[in-house]
């Protein structure tokens, strides 16, 4: 799993497993699904994370339990 931050995109990526993507989908406005050949989620882009939550991009916690 790998979690990218683009500070100049503004946006955030969430890639679940290295399988190829064959689909993208924007279930929601700024929110996007990348879909492998068997259907799965295996990417999540958060786009405009700024206006979601203003300090987000500037400390990420990574919290595993």
């Amino acid at each position: 799993m790998k979690l990218i931050v683009h500070k100049e995109d503004d946006a955030l990526y969430l890639r679940l497993d290295d399988s190829e993507i064959v689909e993208s989908e924007e279930v929601k406005e700024g929110i996007i699904l990348d879909y492998n050949r068997e259907g799965e989620v295996v990417g999540i882009e958060v786009l405009h994370v700024s206006r979601r939550s203003p300090n987000s991009l500037k400390q990420i916690l990574l919290e595993s339990v």
